[in-house]
């Protein structure tokens, strides 16, 4: 099993900006201001573009299944974004969106037979992404696949980013790190810095008192950076999020999965 632990971790690097357009395009973000959503923000169109494979889900099950985002702030916007569309108009939206984003962007990159072998290769691997304890991945799974290569490509990222992210929740849980420590692990290793987290919704208060647990646990010196044990204790969470994120790859093999990468790398890597 542990042979395919890289290559989780290297799809990962490949397929997440793939699945995250939604969230940054700019035909996306139109798309979402179509259909009502205020996107001065970027919240109200990210809870509604992510939840709408769970129905019309209230703030307990989101703030349950995203994990790191404070309950207040999941409160603010579900399930009023429900009141501006329903789901089921939602999740059409969002594939009009992933149709024009990725026209704009993979015009010309890949020739038909090459985007329909990517869809192919990464629909078998999101097929073999065990649903179990998966709620968000499987929520995906459910839904039906496009006829079009580009967006049955985006549908199958989608899936295997959310189960790995279902997978990372698991770990976290496994090595006692509640929602705010998480963050605050995170920032700790210099990997990202707390104003990037800070939209998050955890008040200052809750960020000192996580850093102070973390501290308490030997993870976090008093500089706020990590110490020797607390980097350790990250590298096992990862470890542990890459084997739980194995299964696609491993369904997939070694080949196949190469050849996914390269296909990715043609028609996503930036234009020399």
């Amino acid at each position: 099993m542990s042979e395919y632990l890289s290559v989780a971790r290297r799809m990962w690097h490949l397929l997440e900006p793939l699945h995250a357009m939604l969230y940054v395009a700019p035909e996306a973000r139109q798309v979402a201001a179509d259909l009502g959503y205020d996107v001065a923000s970027r919240w109200p169109s990210y809870f509604a573009w992510r939840t709408a494979p769970l129905g019309a889900a209230g703030p307990e099950l989101v703030t349950a299944t995203y994990y790191t985002f404070s309950p207040r702030l999941v409160a603010r916007h579900v399930p009023q974004i429900w009141t501006v569309a329903e789901p089921a108009k939602v999740l059409d939206a969002r594939l009009l969106a992933m149709d024009r984003a990725l026209t704009a962007l993979i015009d010309g990159r890949l020739d038909t037979a090459q985007l329909a072998e990517a869809a192919r290769l990464a629909r078998q691997a999101a097929e073999n992404a065990g649903p179990a304890g998966r709620p968000l991945a499987a929520a995906n799974r459910d839904l039906p696949w496009p006829e079009a290569p580009h967006l049955a490509l985006w549908q199958a990222a989608t899936v295997i980013r959310e189960h790995r992210g279902d997978g990372h929740v698991a770990a976290l849980l496994t090595c006692g790190l509640d929602p705010c420590e998480a963050l605050v692990s995170v920032t700790a290793i210099g990997a990202a810095t707390d104003t990037e987290f800070a939209g998050r919704g955890w008040s200052a208060r809750e960020w000192s008192d996580a850093r102070h647990r973390l501290a308490a646990r030997g993870w976090i010196a008093p500089d706020g950076t990590a110490t020797d044990r607390g980097r350790e204790e990250h590298r096992a969470i990862e470890r542990l999020t890459d084997r739980l994120a194995a299964g696609p790859w491993r369904a997939l093999g070694h080949s196949r999965a190469d050849r996914l990468a390269q296909l990715l790398r043609g028609a996503f890597s930036s234009p020399p």
